[in-house]
């Protein structure tokens, strides 16, 4: 049976949301380091204010999928600028989609390789054989495997950063740039906590404009907002455990696995799967998101759409993992400021008229979504 509007719950939407955020680079710790760690104490700052911009904008993108009734990002980036504009936005948003399905291929292939000891296609072709198997179930597909996945990740990062805060020593010597920081770090704390949210923006408008026809506007804004939260929850704990140990984390290819094995090397296992099903999450939204951009979500078109695009960037599977990432996601940054301008400009307006007919206001809101989070981590506790 089709997901409806009734079966996709609030929780459905907050995993769909932190499932497409959390991937290779967020599970490995290097994203959140490059971004946030590098500045010190400033990098809890940008991390709050990239949390203030996934809440809003989160809620703003399936505020506006459900006003406009949407399949597929198209659909809402037609509303929201000129046509010419949307033919831009359109061909880079189908390019990012690609690229970044290629780097999670690339990924998965890195994990076989450097962490089992084996080749790496046997990795590429089993993660293009479950995004292809996973999409055949719909949409449906895509919530099952975010709703189970994304309570196991987020319980696995934040307590290997919990741990790091109780157990290990602060780090020591002399704090020094990054390896491979180039077109990432930009020397202003606030400057990257904004290009942080809006790498990510475009990956998010694909797969939560998808639901634009299948939510309430009410389950729509509070599941956004908690999906927000909740990430930023979880980066500003990885944070905090990076700037204990920095600098000496600064050289690891893959922070938290360092993390990891300071706490205890028994921990190195869990880490290297949790990478490798971010990995296979985010693939999932890439490929979700650009085989809803050709046909209604659940059809024979959509998953034949799904496993052409796996196959077309099939090639990126074999190139080298940490290049592709240095290459193709400082791009995704500085191509997203314009989509949050487009959703601040459009959403704004609305969104407090909805407050104030819906919630009471901003505090009831703030009251309904605190409510919903302890009912989650209750689940997750149960």
């Amino acid at each position: 049976m089709p997901e409806n509007e009734r079966d996709i719950s609030v929780f459905k939407i907050v995993a769909l949301y932190i499932g497409a955020v959390i991937g290779a680079g967020f599970a490995s710790g290097q994203e959140l380091m490059r971004f946030f760690a590098v500045y010190g104490s400033k990098g809890l700052w940008a991390a709050g204010l990239a949390t203030g911009l996934l809440i809003y904008l989160g809620a703003a993108v399936l505020f506006l999928s459900v006003k406009y009734r949407t399949a597929n990002y198209l659909q809402l980036i037609n509303r929201l600028t000129g046509p010419w504009q949307a033919k831009v936005f359109d061909w880079l948003s189908m390019a990012m989609l690609l690229a970044g399905l290629g780097v999670m291929l690339s990924g998965s292939g890195a994990v076989f390789s450097e962490y089992l000891g084996i080749a790496a296609w046997p990795g590429v072709l089993l993660l293009l054989g479950l995004v292809v198997l996973v999409l055949s179930g719909g949409m449906a597909g895509v919530i099952r495997i975010n709703f189970i996945l994304v309570p196991l990740k987020i319980a696995v990062i934040l307590l290997i950063s919990w741990l790091v805060l109780l157990f290990c020593h602060p780090g020591s010597g002399p704090a020094g740039e990054i390896p491979g920081t180039a077109g990432i770090s930009t020397g202003n704390w606030y400057l990257s906590g904004i290009l942080y949210v809006s790498y990510n923006m475009i990956l998010v408008l694909a797969v939560l404009s998808t639901l634009g026809n299948r939510v309430s506007a009410g389950k729509g804004l509070v599941g956004g907002a908690l999906g927000g939260l909740g990430l930023g929850l979880a980066a500003g704990m990885v944070v905090l455990a990076q700037g204990k140990l920095y600098p000496a984390i600064a050289s690891y290819q893959v922070p938290l696995l360092f993390m990891a094995g300071q706490v205890s090397p028994v921990l190195r296992i869990p880490v290297a799967l949790l990478i490798w099903l971010a990995i296979l999450t985010t693939a999932v939204a890439n490929a979700h998101g650009l085989a809803a951009r050709f046909a209604p979500v659940g059809s024979t078109k959509y998953k034949l759409a799904g496993g052409i695009c796996a196959l077309l960037v099939l090639p990126l599977g074999g190139q080298d993992f940490d290049r592709l990432v240095g290459a193709i996601y400082p791009l995704f940054g500085y191509a997203g400021l314009a989509l949050l301008l487009l959703l601040f400009i459009h959403s704004l307006g609305p969104l407090i008229k909805f407050w104030g007919a819906k919630f009471g206001g901003p505090k009831s809101l703030i009251v309904k979504i605190l409510r919903l989070l302890m009912l989650w981590i209750k689940k997750i506790k149960s």
